[in-house]
């Protein structure tokens, strides 16, 4: 789901540059003197996604992801530097999320999901042995030899709430090592990560939009050096609450933004799933990051109490 709009035409000179990858279209537009070192360096960062795409892609059958997937209890795996990080990095995110965030969500979207990702009726036994097999507790990793190890077995990991934002920052990382100063990166439109910002401007211009209706701006936003994620519930799929096992209610969309696209990822789906008090904590705990949840509201109409929002969204934005 498009959560993440930028604004066309208001950046002239901008070159863009396209490439699939993780189901989904990644978009880097730069500006930049020479369009041809542009251009290098756009496919020199495409080709920087693709390569962790082969380790952490769960449909890819020998991906460091799939072989854990297939793992059996107490059989340490080695696994390359991209598949340990991440999950290093997304249990750091599970512990300060107090659980809503979790990658080990994949037994429990069986239960709710059919492989075309439609609802399906779940029965309590499925949901008990589901619950058995999730939680990042389950997942142990040893940084000596960098393998991991499952306490129960078969754990299914998804990456899909946190790999899109992983690989745009490893683009960026590229385009700044290219000394690209003024680009922006995202991925399928639910992950934006800002270098720079275009001349005579504040930042990258973006737009946040109600998910039930494109049409009705919540925020015009000024990108620049931090990043922006979004998530959001469309009809006939489910974001699951790893610590009920039941899907999410009440909620519309959640956006983050922090300095890093893989956080900023992972906490648009933790702020779907997390009560408001605990967001508000969060944000209090983590001065950089800005969280905004959008609420259902009565008749699908999106008013002012419907829209929760914490951090000094002002900064980057026409909120007051």
């Amino acid at each position: 789901m498009d959560i993440v709009t930028l604004d066309r035409g208001i950046v002239p000179g901008a070159q863009r540059f396209s490439h699939e990858a993780m189901a989904t279209v990644f978009e880097i537009i730069i500006l930049y003197e020479n369009s041809h070192y542009a251009h290098q360096a756009a496919w020199e960062a495409f080709r920087e996604l693709d390569r962790p795409e082969q380790d952490l892609s769960r449909f890819i059958p020998n991906s460091d992801i799939s072989r854990i997937n297939q793992l059996s209890a107490g059989q340490p795996l080695p696994i390359g530097l991209a598949a340990f990080e991440c999950l290093r990095l997304c249990a750091r995110l599970n512990a300060e999320t107090n659980g809503a965030f979790d990658i080990t969500i994949g037994s429990l979207m069986n239960c709710w999901l059919d492989e075309d990702r439609r609802p399906r009726k779940t029965t309590e036994e499925e949901l008990v042995t589901a619950r058995r097999l999730t939680g990042i507790n389950l997942v142990q990793l040893d940084e000596a030899s960098h393998t991991v190890q499952l306490e129960a077995g078969p754990v299914h990991i998804d990456l899909g709430g946190f790999g899109k934002g992983y690989a745009v920052d490893r683009m960026a990382e590229l385009l700044r090592d290219w000394s690209i100063g003024t680009a922006l990166i995202h991925g399928g439109a639910s992950s934006a990560l800002a270098i720079g910002a275009p001349p005579w401007t504040e930042g990258w211009p973006l737009t946040l939009s109600n998910p039930d209706d494109h049409q009705q701006v919540l925020a015009h936003l000024s990108l620049r050096d931090r990043t922006l994620s979004g998530s959001g519930l469309l009809k006939g799929r489910h974001i699951i609450d790893p610590r009920t096992a039941n899907p999410v209610e009440g909620r519309i969309a959640a956006w983050a933004s922090t300095p890093t696209a893989a956080t900023s990822d992972a906490l648009s789906t933790a702020f779907m799933i997390m009560e408001p008090d605990m967001v508000k904590h969060y944000c209090s705990n983590h001065p950089e990051v800005l969280a905004m949840i959008l609420l259902e509201g009565q008749g699908g109409e999106v008013q002012g109490d419907n829209i929760l929002r914490y951090g000094p969204w002002q900064e980057i934005s026409n909120l007051r």
